[in-house]
């Protein structure tokens, strides 16, 4: 009896950015636009589907889905009319309900149609101080079930040091943590090292997002071998 083909993987990627909106990150507002913006482009000019999920998260909004599941390819760019810093950082609420968003949107999905590699990325310059859904507990067990048994590949940057120690104790993998200085030029570095990261790792050029040595360019960054 001639076996039956198993159906061809998708070997597509999905993306999701959780970008911090609270009022700190205005310091920095032009650099984290165009840093997404140049992130969005080398995406798009990668071979392969890739698909976005962007998110902006404050105290007003916890949880503003700007683009889902769309096709990268067709993502626009952000602008200071679609990107405007304001309130508090509910850092906890965002990551809950992204991760439970994200999970929907899969199951939700032909099982031959949901994409091969999950990338799930957080950008954001403080600690968390404003969720009132999610508890740190919660989001470390759903960080863990998500890391182990489907391989999401949960990456953090960070201007702030005590937000990255933070990102740790959640379950966020040190290689997959990164600080960035809070100016243009780290915001730049910050957004090109996940984006040359995303494109390797969609194009199986590694395994998964870990940040190299050469990304490190905090000096004050925890995760930074010491020679």
């Amino acid at each position: 009896m001639e076996k039956k083909k198993k159906p061809i993987k998708n070997d597509c990627t999905h993306i999701s950015v959780i970008l911090d909106r609270t009022g700190s990150m205005d310091e920095i507002r032009d650099d984290t636009i165009g840093g997404f913006n140049t992130f969005l482009g080398e995406q798009k000019a990668q071979k392969g589907k890739a698909t976005l999920t962007l998110v902006q998260f404050d105290s007003k909004d916890p949880y503003e889905v700007v683009h889902r599941f769309k096709p990268i390819k067709e993502v626009p760019e952000l602008t200071r009319e679609t990107y405007v810093p304001r309130a508090s950082t509910p850092l906890f609420d965002a990551l809950g309900r992204g991760i439970n968003d994200l999970e929907k949107c899969l199951a939700d999905m032909v099982k031959k149609d949901r994409p091969r590699k999950v990338v799930f990325a957080v950008v954001t310059d403080g600690q968390e101080n404003a969720s009132h859904e999610f508890s740190k507990q919660q989001v470390v067990k759903m960080i863990k079930d998500k890391t182990e048994k489907e391989e999401w590949q949960f990456v953090f940057l960070s201007a702030d040091l005590g937000a990255l120690e933070e990102a740790g104790e959640v379950g966020f993998q040190a290689s997959m943590s990164m600080a960035f200085v809070k100016d243009a030029a780290g915001t730049k570095d910050a957004w090109d090292s996940l984006s040359r990261n995303a494109s390797e790792f969609r194009c199986s050029l590694k395994p998964n997002m870990a940040f190299e040595e050469k990304d490190r360019k905090h000096p004050g960054d925890p995760t930074k071998k010491r020679r």
